[in-house]
Formats: C-alpha cells, structure tokens, sequence
C-alpha cells in the first residue's frame, strides 16, 4: 500500500503546489500555474474545494476513480482521503482550488453550518457539474475571496472571506438542487429500488439478526454515498431517508400487529428492534396510540364486522 501523506496546513500544500502562500489558513490556486501533485495518496486536514475546467488525468477518491469533465466542483472534508494517479502530461490542466483550514471559520456564521453542506461527503461520481451560468457565478465567489487575500489582513478578513465562502456554497446547494432535477434520468427508479432494497431486506429476515436496515446499508445498496442518497430522497419524497425506512417499519408492523399469535415483542424483534420499547415508542410516534392498542382497535372492529 502507498504511504499515505497527510496535508494538516495550507503553507503545506501551497509549498507542494509552488505557490506563495497569502493567507495562512486559506489558498486560491491556480491550477494552470501550479506544479502537478505528485503520484501519491493524500489524507488532507484541510477543507478542499476543485473546480476543474479541462480533462486532466485522474484523481482517485476512496476506492473510486473519476474523470474530471469541464466545469465540475468536488468537495473534500477534513480526513478524507485523495489519490492522485499518474496523468496524461501533454497538456496543462486548467481549474481552480480552495483549501481551508477548520480554523478559519471556527466562531464565524460558516462554522455553526458548515456540516449542513452534506455535498462535502458526496462520492466523487455525485461531482457537481456546472451550466456556464453557474459556473460565471462561482468564479465571482472565488474572485471575491482571492481579492480579499491579496489585501492586508485586518479584523475584517476573516469575516469577508468566510461570508463569500458561505455565498458560494449556498450556491452551490442551489446548484446540486437543479442537478437533482436535470440529472432525473440518472435517478429514475430511486425510489422503487430503495423499497426493492428494503422489502428484501425484511423478507430475508436480515431485520431479525442484523436489525434495522441503516441509511447507510441502502445507500451503500444503491451505489450512492449516504448523505447523496439522502439528498436524493429528501428531494423525491420531502421525507429523510430515515424518516423512509422508518414509514416501512410501521406499514410492516401493522400487518404483523393482526397475527395475534405473535407478541408485540416477537414483532418488534422480527423488525430488527433491540428492545420492544423502542418499537413501542416508535409506533406511538407515528401512528398515535402503542402496537397494542392497535391490536386492540382492529380486534373489535374485526369483531362487530362478524
């Protein structure tokens, strides 16, 4: 395996890419003007942001390796790993790059939201792909941001360049809204695979030894990153994912609740509960009174029917 180098500060790579560092937590590089990255698997400390306008070689996320097409941003969070391949050298890549470091936005309005930006935890297939008109918009932020680091630094840096960064990942959210939409053809059938997902999951009874299926084993299931497939569904359906599986559980529930040869508890660890209470307390949630007051209800209704 590659030894992997891990990028904790902005000077690091600045030093890396042959470019003078203007702000010690914060660079705007250039890519057409900076050396090429060596060969290597790198765990960056940092948050890093590529917008690629060229083909230029291959970066290998993770496991996956994707091919960078015009106009195309991917988001990097602190701990996350990027190999970068050998590439085609006969021309010079074109693009920019934003790294930060947690630091600069630590006490600003960005710092208590930035988690809120799940596409920083997409899979590098669920890159952002911009129309020209976004991508006009984009260069504005980062030209806002690149003005502020070529001035001296003052009280109000810090808050200037945090606030454009904000601009440009709200943007950036609006964006991946459109994608969503656009890109429709690349998503059809989301939603019927995830219950595909999900009815066999329980049919197998995975539910009774592994418990209850996670965001994660569907999306994972589905070949999306988490926060992707969430996106996704919070989009088509206007519910979490979780909110999702959480609505199968109860409809699944319900028919199990008619057997009144089966306990409540049976039911609830046959749906991959770990404690009937919680199945209990679920339900109470969703459906307004306990499984057993449902059981109750449709035995009478079931009784005054004969």
């Amino acid at each position: 395996m590659d030894k992997i180098v891990k990028i904790e500060t902005v000077a690091q790579y600045n030093t890396m890419r042959g470019v003078n560092t203007l702000h010690p937590l914060i660079t705007v590089v250039d890519l057409s003007k900076a050396q090429s990255m060596p060969a290597q698997t790198f765990n960056f400390g940092l948050y890093a942001i590529f917008l690629k306008e060229l083909d230029c070689g291959e970066l290998k996320y993770g496991r996956r390796t994707y091919d960078y097409q015009e106009g195309t941003i991917v988001f990097i969070a602190p701990g996350q790993v990027l190999g970068v391949q050998p590439g085609v050298k006969t021309f010079v890549p074109k693009g920019l790059a934003i790294l930060f470091h947690p630091d600069l936005i630590k006490g600003t309005s960005l710092g208590k939201t930035i988690h809120d930006y799940t596409f920083f935890s997409y899979d590098v297939n669920e890159a952002l792909h911009l129309s020209d008109k976004e991508r006009i918009i984009v260069l504005d932020c980062i030209n806002k941001i690149q003005y502020e680091l070529e001035q001296s630094i003052d009280k109000h840096s810090k808050k200037l360049i945090s606030s454009n960064l904000e601009l440009f990942f709200n943007y950036c959210t609006r964006f991946y809204d459109r994608q969503f939409i656009t890109r429709d053809h690349v998503n059809k059938g989301l939603l019927e695979k995830f219950e595909e997902v999900l009815s066999k999951y329980f049919s197998s009874e995975s539910s009774f030894n592994k418990g209850l299926p996670s965001v994660a084993f569907c999306a994972d299931a589905l070949h999306l990153s988490p926060n992707y497939f969430g996106d996704l569904i919070k989009k088509e359906t206007g519910r979490t994912a979780q909110e999702y599986i959480q609505t199968k559980v109860i409809d699944l529930a319900k028919e199990k609740i008619h057997d009144n040869n089966k306990s409540i508890s049976e039911i609830a660890y046959e749906l991959g509960f770990a404690y009937p209470q919680h199945f209990t307390r679920l339900f109470k949630q969703k459906v307004g009174i306990t499984p057993i007051e449902y059981r109750n209800l449709n035995y009478n209704v079931e009784f005054f029917q004969n």
